[in-house]
């Protein structure tokens, strides 16, 4: 239980942070198409793509939790405590950065793990 409770806030801090800052999940395919498509500033693309992971996650996780036995409760209890809280304050951070700096900081975060990915070996 320690190490499920260490490794899921860990994880939920560290998620809710990148989330509240880039844009969750979707955000790598949400957010550069809302600036570039639909000409809105970086932070309102990243806003408005965490409202709509809120919509699309819970879709997603009841048909998952009717379906399958696939969702593990324990972790999205302890995860979900770290996120939420890490989230809330990410969002402030969001806020005070300037649209090129959160852009920017995006952009090398894909760049970033883009490069992993590439390099991981199966």
């Amino acid at each position: 239980m320690t190490k499920l409770l260490i490794t899921g806030l860990v994880v939920g801090i560290c998620a809710g942070l990148v989330g509240a800052l880039c844009g969750v999940g979707g955000g790598i395919v949400m957010v550069p198409a809302f600036v570039f498509a639909l000409g809105m500033g970086q932070k309102t693309a990243v806003a408005t793509s965490l409202a709509i992971v809120v919509v699309s996650g819970l879709s997603g996780s009841i048909n998952n939790a009717l379906k399958s036995d696939l969702i593990r409760w324990e972790v999205v209890a302890v995860t979900a405590v770290g996120a939420a809280a890490a989230s809330w304050f990410g969002a402030d951070l969001m806020r005070s950065l300037s649209n090129v700096q959160l852009q920017k900081g995006f952009g090398l975060l894909l760049v970033v793990v883009g490069v992993r990915m590439l390099l991981m070996k199966s």
